[in-house]
C-alpha cells in the first residue's frame, strides 16, 4: 500500500525540522498543556489575555502553550545543562484580535542552542541557521539588544527601587516612558500626602491611621506603614537627571547597520563601553557566519513589545507585507534558566520558524 503524499506544509516543516538537525540539533517533544503558573511567573500577566487558560482537578491551572521555550528549558535543566541543541515542531496558540485575520493556532519550527563559553558564538549561529532555512523567499532581517536598554537603566543616578520598575515595563514602551517622565519630574505633594510624609518621616505612621478612623479594604496597619515608607524615599530620592533621560531616548532610538552598532552606541552612550565591545563582538561573530553586516539592520528597541524572557540579542525576519506576522524570531534569554535552574544560568539562544507563513510567502498567497 502507497503512503499517503505529504501535504505541502508537512514538507515545509520536515525541511526546515531537517536543517535544523544537520546543524547539530536533537529532535524533541513537549505537552500541549503546561502549568500556567510557571508561564505567567515567566513571560508577565500580560501573557494572560492572549493565551488559552483552562483548569485541571489534579494539576490545577493549564496553559495552552504559547510557545515551546520554557518546556524545552526546563527539559534542559532537568538533563544536567551540558552543551546542547534542540529543534521541535508543533502548534501553538494564542488569542487575537477580534476581526483580524491571524490564525489563533499555528505552527512553530524551532532551534535552541544551550551552554557554551562564547555567546556571540553561538548567537550569530542561531540567525545564520535560521536565515540560511529562509533562503528562497524575501524576507528583510532585522536585529536588536534588550541588553542595551538593561545597561542604560543599571547606569542610571537613582536608586535600586526605581531602576526595578524602570527593568519590569522594559517590555511596555508606554508605560516605561510614563515612568521615566515621572522619576525625572518634580512631584508636587497633596495636603493630605505631605501629612503622610511627616508622619513616616517621625515613625507616627500608625497614630496617623487610627486618628482616621476604622480602616477599609484589605491592607492592614503594617501595609499602610510600607507604602507610606516607600512613599517618603521616592520623595527624598532626587529625579533622574535631564542627560540620564537623553542618554535612554537617544538608545530607545538607535538605528544603523550592525556594522556600525558598537560605534553608534559610543557616540549616544560613552558609559556603556562594555556593552558596545559586546555588539562589536557579536557584529564579528555574525561576519564569521558570512553574514553581510553593512547591510543587517539594527535597531537598540527591536522586541520590546514581545514575550518578556528575552533578556540580550533578539531579531526578526519580516515579510514584505507588514501585514503578516514575523516569518521567523527568536533571541537571548539567559534569565530565563537562572530562574529554572535554581539560581544556575546556562547560556540559552533561540529562535522559531512559521512554516505556514513560509509556505504562504513561497507559493504567493500570503
Amino acid at each position: 500500500m502507497l503512503a499517503a503524499a505529504k501535504s505541502p506544509l508537512q514538507a515545509e516543516t520536515d525541511r526546515i525540522l531537517a536543517r535544523f538537525v544537520e546543524a547539530g540539533a536533537a529532535l524533541v517533544e513537549t505537552e500541549a498543556l503546561q502549568p500556567a503558573e510557571t508561564l505567567l511567573d515567566l513571560y508577565g500577566e500580560d501573557i494572560r489575555a492572549r493565551a488559552y487558560v483552562t483548569n485541571d482537578p489534579l494539576r490545577g491551572e493549564l496553559m495552552l502553550r504559547p510557545d515551546f521555550t520554557v518546556p524545552v528549558v526546563q527539559m534542559h535543566m532537568r538533563g544536567g545543562a551540558d552543551v546542547a541543541r534542540y529543534t521541535y515542531s508543533g502548534p501553538v496558540w494564542r488569542k487575537q484580535e477580534a476581526g483580524g485575520d491571524r490564525k489563533s493556532e499555528y505552527l512553530q519550527t524551532g532551534y535552541e542552542v544551550f551552554g557554551g563559553s562564547d555567546p556571540a558564538k553561538a548567537d550569530a549561529e542561531v540567525f545564520s541557521v535560521l536565515s540560511g532555512a529562509l533562503q528562497g523567499v524575501s524576507v528583510q532581517p532585522v536585529i536588536g539588544d534588550i541588553s542595551l536598554i538593561f545597561a542604560a537603566i543599571d547606569a542610571l543616578d537613582t536608586n535600586a527601587r526605581r531602576k526595578a520598575a524602570l527593568r519590569r515595563h522594559v517590555w511596555r514602551p508606554a508605560r516605561f516612558r510614563r515612568l521615566l517622565e515621572r522619576y525625572s519630574s518634580p512631584q508636587a505633594a497633596s495636603g493630605e500626602r505631605k501629612n503622610l510624609l511627616l508622619a513616616a518621616k517621625s515613625g507616627n505612621v500608625e497614630k496617623l491611621v487610627n486618628k482616621a478612623g476604622k480602616t477599609i479594604g484589605i491592607r492592614s496597619v503594617d501595609d499602610i506603614i510600607e507604602r507610606a515608607d516607600v512613599l517618603l524615599s521616592e520623595a527624598e530620592t532626587a529625579v533622574i537627571s535631564d542627560n540620564d533621560v537623553k542618554m535612554i531616548s537617544r538608545i530607545l532610538d538607535l538605528e544603523c547597520t550592525m556594522e556600525t552598532a558598537a560605534e553608534k552606541l559610543r557616540e549616544v552612550a560613552p558609559a556603556l563601553d562594555s556593552t558596545a565591545e559586546r555588539l562589536a563582538v557579536r557584529a564579528d561573530a555574525l561576519a564569521a557566519q558570512g553574514v553581510d553586516i553593512s547591510e543587517l539592520r539594527f535597531v537598540a528597541a527591536y522586541g520590546r513589545t514581545t514575550l518578556e524572557y528575552y533578556d540580550g540579542f533578539v531579531f526578526g525576519f519580516h515579510a514584505d507585507d507588514p501585514r503578516l506576522p514575523q516569518v521567523a524570531q527568536g533571541g537571548r534569554y539567559d534569565a530565563m534558566t537562572r530562574v529554572l535552574g535554581d539560581g544556575k544560568p546556562v547560556s540559552a539562544v533561540g529562535g522559531i520558524i512559521r512554516p505556514e507563513t513560509l509556505l504562504a510567502l513561497k507559493e504567493g498567497t500570503a
